[in-house]
């Protein structure tokens, strides 16, 4: 990290001492990430209800999602501890705790390998050590492998470094089996093949900030024809992995139903989004965020009919 790229976190580098306790609290919750966890319970707690099929003990939702949010908290601190150059020179994370000086790099080093730490006991101790297992090593693929290795280096980071947002999936069925099965299998790949056309809208919204840093996110070196094309062929193999739940015996026709109906409606905005970027449109116009939106919406129907499907079968 050079001199240029770190000052504006040594120049707010005391701003921490200023701030009230609530302040100071609030920023080390944000170093969590709290918006991206939500989404990571959202296939965590849906995939307990498939494991166990039907209500499981409230008590293990409850210790698995706080070892989630611990582990994975962890992980989007260190996250933040390792990109804190760049991000004080992006736009969308200039708010960062690290960037702001709410928070100094030591701090931020030592709460996420703590929160690293405490969540891998927590699943071991509390849960099963098998679960530990796994939330370690999310934990440790997004740090060392996505944000390490892949993220400034390749513009396949987000394809392979979004294995780590999979993980809640095997962890939640884990949690309640203390195994592993092909259904959670299925969920995993179904996340694995979300994730790029879920990340790469926002990253076209956002290409300049990624190109100003040197991030090879796929959008700054390719053309949006490319990602759109890219994004097609992933959103098609998403929503046949997401059908094939039913015939192998792990869900009824309801899951089936709302896969088959969000899974067409994602199809119809990422071919539209292909067909407004071959015809050359840019900027507003592009309307990239509109499968962003409804990417997330997706991924919580979907998930939503995992829960629900075992009481109607």
């Amino acid at each position: 990290m050079t001199a240029v790229e770190s000052r504006p976190v040594e120049e707010h580098s005391t701003g921490s001492r200023r701030l009230t306790a609530g302040a100071r609290a609030g920023a080390f919750v944000a170093l969590t990430k709290p918006r991206i966890i939500e989404l990571l319970l959202i296939t965590t707690i849906p995939v307990m209800f498939l494991a166990e099929q039907g209500v499981p003990d409230p008590w293990l939702v409850l210790a698995t999602c706080l070892g989630g949010y611990l582990s994975a908290g962890g992980a989007n601190a260190l996250n933040m501890y390792l990109d804190r150059d760049i991000d004080a020179l992006m736009h969308r994370t200039g708010n960062r705790p690290l960037v702001t000086g709410a928070v100094s790099p030591r701090e931020c080093l030592v709460f996420g390998l703590t929160l690293a730490v405490v969540s891998t006991l927590w699943f071991g101790l509390l849960v099963n050590w098998l679960s530990a297992a796994l939330s370690l090593g999310a934990l440790l693929f997004y740090v060392v492998g996505y944000t390490m290795l892949l993220k400034r280096r390749t513009p396949q980071n987000i394809v392979w470094g979004g294995i780590a947002g999979c993980m809640p999936v095997l962890i939640g069925w884990s949690s309640v089996t203390d195994s592993l099965s092909w259904a959670a299998f299925i969920l995993f790949l179904v996340i694995f093949f979300w994730t790029p056309p879920h990340y790469w809208p926002l990253s076209m919204k956002v290409k300049e900030d990624y190109a100003r840093v040197g991030v090879p996110m796929l959008p700054v070196i390719a053309a949006n024809t490319v990602v759109a094309r890219q994004i097609v062929l992933y959103s098609w193999v998403m929503v046949a992995v997401s059908l094939t739940l039913a015939p192998l015996g792990y869900a009824g026709w309801f899951y089936t139903v709302v896969a088959a109906g969000s899974g067409a409606w994602w199809l119809w905005e990422a071919h539209a989004l292909r067909a407004r970027a071959r015809a050359g449109l840019t900027g507003a116009r592009l309307k990239e965020m509109r499968l962003f939106h409804w990417s997330i919406t997706y991924v919580s129907l979907l998930f939503l009919a995992v829960a629900i499907d075992p009481f109607l079968r």
